[in-house]
C-alpha cells in the first residue's frame, strides 16, 4: 500500500511562507506514488475538507482554488510531494494533507475521489 507522511507545518506570522512535503512510500497493486495524481487538501474545525491544488501524474497540468492562486505552488519529484506556501494568511490556517488519486489527471477535488491519505501537518498563521 502506497504510505503518505506530511511534514512542514508549523505556526508563521502573515504574510509569511511554509514549505509542506509529502513523502510516499509502498506500491499499490505494482504502483507507486509517481504513477498518480496527487493534491493537498485542508481542513478546520467544523468545515468539510477541501481541495487546495492538484498535481497530474507528470507535472504537467496543475489546478489551484482561488484563494490560493498566485500564492501556493503544488509540485512533485520522486516519490515527493510539495506545497510552497507563500504571503500566507490567518484564513489559511488548517491542517493540510496529501492525498493520491489513482488516476494520471486530477478530474475534479473531491475528498471520495482520492482513496490515499496522509495523517496531516497543522499549519497555523498568526494576524
Amino acid at each position: 500500500q502506497v504510505q503518505l507522511v506530511e511534514s512542514g507545518g508549523g505556526l508563521v506570522q502573515a504574510g509569511g511562507s511554509l514549505r509542506l512535503s509529502c513523502t510516499a512510500s509502498g506500491t499499490t497493486y505494482g504502483s507507486s506514488f509517481d504513477d498518480f495524481a496527487a493534491a493537498w487538501f485542508r481542513q478546520t474545525p467544523g468545515k468539510e475538507r477541501e481541495g487546495v491544488s492538484c498535481i497530474s501524474k507528470y507535472g504537467d497540468v496543475v489546478d489551484y482554488i482561488d484563494p490560493v492562486e498566485g500564492r501556493f505552488t503544488i509540485s512533485r519529484d520522486n516519490a515527493k510531494l510539495y506545497l510552497q506556501m507563500n504571503h500566507l494568511k490567518p484564513e489559511d490556517t488548517a491542517i493540510y494533507y496529501c492525498a493520491v488519486r489513482k488516476s494520471v489527471y486530477c478530474l475534479g477535488s473531491s475528498p471520495s475521489d482520492f482513496s490515499i491519505w496522509g495523517q496531516g501537518t497543522q499549519v497555523t498563521v498568526s494576524s
